[in-house]
């Protein structure tokens, strides 16, 4: 099971996701990393969950079309959104210092 380092409010949140994973599928069911994790749609529309890659990110396949249509030009800085990610590795990611821009979509 991948080993998971979500970082939110200045603070570190771990816990374990089944392999093969998602983390928007699994907050949604109130499981880690619930009620820590920030999402909405759970389809790549909102970009509500998107995150930064800290480690791990050399295990996750390329962004697909939803993540280059809501992130665009934030993927070369390592940004992703949760809802996209199905997990086999472990992994460290942030919700703190999403740009303000982002966010702001988001909260469309």
């Amino acid at each position: 099971m991948p080993k998971v380092i979500l970082h939110k409010n200045g603070q570190p949140h771990e816990g374990e996701i089944k392999d093969d994973g998602n983390l928007v599928v699994s907050a949604g069911i109130k499981k880690f990393p619930f009620p820590h994790l920030s999402y909405g749609c759970g389809m790549g529309k909102c970009a509500k969950c998107a995150c930064i890659i800290l480690q791990g990110g050399e295990h996750l396949p390329a962004p697909n079309w939803k993540e280059k249509k809501q992130l665009g030009a934030h993927l070369e800085k390592g940004y992703r959104l949760a809802c996209q990610l199905w997990l086999s590795h472990d992994i460290e990611l942030s919700q703190d210092g999403i740009d303000p821009a982002l966010a702001a979509q988001a909260a469309k």
